[in-house]
């Protein structure tokens, strides 16, 4: 399916996908205030790739060498964060205050980083460019001072000295502004390298921090909002990295020495004008502007929800399209983006009212400044150059102060859509490593003991009650029991997706939380009940099990899961695409496939949750014997949980679970001369098997007889 919604699924067993996308920013010398209300599109670039092998426990990487650090940067101080990392909750001023210092405080981290001197020396060069470029700015009024000035005299009398000189002039203010151009965009070129590597940082930064967080995360995160939430926070990094070094305080210097000009040129009037609409100015835009942030809140909130909705329905297109339901969800969206108009007006009235509350007051000073100016041309203490002289100067402030007043709204702004982005990192890692945790030993072949265990996804709803059982190693092991009962919970636990809420789980005599979470993870393999399937190539779904194999170590473990064959038979072989989930291949097929993930993995520890639900009794037979002979073959230690007793009944042991505890446990034939659950259950299947079989074969001879 053709999406344009994500870049990236943190996918986990039978969750919905977790999209992570990260916009790309323009370039700083490209750089545009965002001063008008953007058109809602719904899309996402594609400038950040995050690496196809991305491993769902991935950790930060060492520093290379200068300005070529490709690790993430932890947060110096993760923080438990207890509600919702995207909610837009209102904050008093103070507290906005605070959390937008500590986001410009970490992101200074990035702009001067302690492993990269080559990024310090970037920084460094352009603030030199940045002063140059003010410097020469600043000349420039006194130049089109003395053109105007030479011009304005009896060009006879003086002969050809007034031409020489104002040609000079010219000759000057044009090498002027074109070195201070130059300076600038010498200035851009060198800082670009430096706010696109912090872009890719700290989104590499969120990207492995939402791979660690722990299942019920992303079980609980609406999709879109997430990807929206995240894609505002990276397009803001770039504008707030340059503010901070371009803007704020060259801004601050240029000002200060037009200020300084007017005074020592032109007197203590000019200085109370300017120094009255600095006052007035900042004033009004600092007040504004806070006054807006409600508006800008409530503008993200619809945008998210805008996302979700768009995400969810393009997601479950199929069931969209099952129901007839493409009107409704067009209206649901269409309701969401209603919502998000009417806070992006409240958004853009605000903006004029803010533009023109700046334009009167610059407007005014340059006014009062140009009448001053006027009367002292008039009355013979001024020149017709220090006229046109004060005019450039006034304007020469207007840029940086309309600059400056666009600069920190676009800042706040900036903050603000950052907030989520930095919150996501503070969001607690809740399944950790012990400090002194130490890698799984199987000296025993992989014996799976489950102690006094008791889990609930909510306190609400228990799933498992002080839960006693033991997986022999090398064996192979089915648990069976009604739905609900915990069966792929047990999976869940082991593989440390939730911790026990009593109890403790042991692999080989060692407690999981005491062992370090990759290798456990590592010497686990599991079929999920939902098969994840990226993306991608047929090829790439099965090397994903094992990425160090090679193309003939693919071919055979599809050969072991029944399915080279069909790959064979497709025009693209393993170059196939599957879809989006998977969706442009039949269930049988992604079932195998993720057999042949899991095969080409060869864990010592397996887990077949429904791993042959979607497959006929012909393949599911032969998939069945192939799987058993390489259990057999290497004596590891598997569990089949399954609905469908058929597929299990050679077990060499049976654990029935019902509400939450172990039933009964035996085998095949002790369990139905027993005549307990599992007796009823596999006399249930048994009768309604034979009455299909019989069907079937009704059909069939009546079908011959026609």
């Amino acid at each position: 399916m053709n999406t344009m919604i994500a870049r990236s699924l943190v996918r986990a067993p039978t969750c919905r996908p977790t999209c992570v996308a990260f916009c790309h920013t323009r370039p700083a010398s490209q750089l545009p205030l965002r001063g008008q209300t953007p058109s809602r599109v719904f899309a996402t670039s594609q400038k950040y790739l995050f690496g196809r092998y991305a491993s769902n426990n991935a950790r930060p990487t060492e520093s290379g060498k200068d300005g070529q650090n490709t690790a993430v940067i932890p947060p110096k101080k993760p923080v438990v964060s207890s509600g919702d990392p995207l909610a837009q909750v209102d904050k008093s001023a103070q507290e906005q205050r605070k959390a937008d210092w500590a986001i410009m405080k970490e992101m200074s981290r990035y702009l001067w980083p302690k492993d990269s001197l080559s990024t310090k020396l970037r920084v460094g060069l352009a603030v030199v460019l940045l002063v140059g470029a003010k410097v020469l700015n600043v000349q420039v009024p006194f130049y089109f001072k003395n053109i105007v000035d030479a011009m304005n005299i009896d060009v006879g009398a003086m002969g050809g000295n007034a031409a020489m000189i104002a040609g000079s002039m010219i000759v000057a203010y044009g090498a002027t502004r074109i070195g201070a151009t130059l300076f600038q965009e010498l200035r851009n070129a060198v800082f670009a390298s430096v706010a696109q590597k912090a872009i890719r940082r700290v989104a590499c930064n969120v990207f492995d921090h939402l791979l660690r967080l722990d299942l019920n995360f992303h079980l609980t995160k609406q999709t879109g909002g997430l990807t929206r939430a995240i894609d505002r926070g990276t397009k803001g990094i770039s504008f707030l990295l340059t503010s901070m070094v371009f803007h704020i305080l060259p801004t601050a210097l240029e000002i200060t020495m037009v200020c300084g000009i007017l005074t020592y040129q032109y007197g203590a009037k000019f200085a109370a004008i300017t120094a009255l609409t600095m006052t007035a100015y900042s004033a009004f835009t600092i007040w504004t502007t806070a006054w807006r942030t409600k508006f800008r809140r409530q503008a993200n909130a619809a945008d998210n929800k805008a996302s979700t909705i768009a995400v969810d329905s393009l997601i479950n297109y199929e069931a969209v399209k099952y129901f007839n339901n493409e009107k409704f969800e067009v209206g649901r969206y269409n309701g969401a983006l209603q919502n998000y108009e009417k806070s992006s007006i409240k958004v853009a009235t605000s903006l004029a009212f803010l533009n023109s509350g700046q334009n009167i007051i610059f407007s005014s000073a340059l006014t009062a400044m140009m009448y001053l100016a006027a009367n002292g041309v008039a009355a013979g203490s001024l020149t017709v150059g220090d006229l046109v002289m004060v005019n450039q100067l006034v304007f020469q402030l207007s840029v940086p102060l309309n600059f400056l007043g666009s600069v920190y709204r676009e800042l706040r702004q900036s903050l603000l859509d950052m907030e989520t982005l930095f919150n996501l990192q503070k969001v607690n890692v809740s399944i950790k490593e012990l400090p002194d945790a130490k890698p799984l030993q199987l000296v025993k072949g992989g014996q799976i003991r489950f102690e006094n265990v008791s889990f609930g996804y909510n306190k609400e709803r228990p799933i498992l009650k002080n839960l006693n059982l033991t997986i022999p190693a090398g064996k192979k092991v089915a648990i069976v029991g009604p739905s609900g009962c915990g069966k792929s919970t047990l999976l869940r636990l082991l593989f440390r997706f939730y911790d026990t809420d009593s109890g403790r789980i042991f692999i080989d005599d060692q407690e999981i939380k005491s062992v370090q979470l990759d290798s456990l993870r590592k010497s686990i393999g599991v079929v999920p009940q939902d098969t994840p399937l990226f993306n991608d190539t047929v090829g790439h779904n099965i090397k994903y099990g094992n990425l160090a194999a090679d193309e003939s170590e693919v071919i055979a473990a599809a050969k072991r899961a029944r399915i080279h064959d069909i790959i064979a038979s497709w025009p693209e072989g393993y170059d196939t695409k599957v879809g989006e989930r998977g969706m442009m291949i039949s269930g049988g097929e992604k079932q195998r496939l993720a057999v042949s993930r899991l095969l080409l993995k060869d864990p010592p520890l397996l887990f077949f949750d429904e791993a042959t639900s979607a497959l006929d009794t012909h393949t599911e037979q032969a998939l069945m014997q192939n799987i058993n002979s390489i259990l057999k073959e290497k004596a590891r230690t598997s569990v089949f949980v399954a609905h469908r007793l058929r597929t299990i009944y050679d077990s060499d042991l049976i654990i029935v679970l019902k509400e939450g505890s172990v039933a009964e446990m035996g085998t095949h034939r002790e369990l139905v001369d027993r005549g307990g659950l599992y007796s009823e259950l596999w006399s249930a299947q048994e009768s309604l098997f034979s009455t299909e079989g019989e069907s079937e074969v009704t059909a069939g001879e009546k079908g011959k007889r026609a």
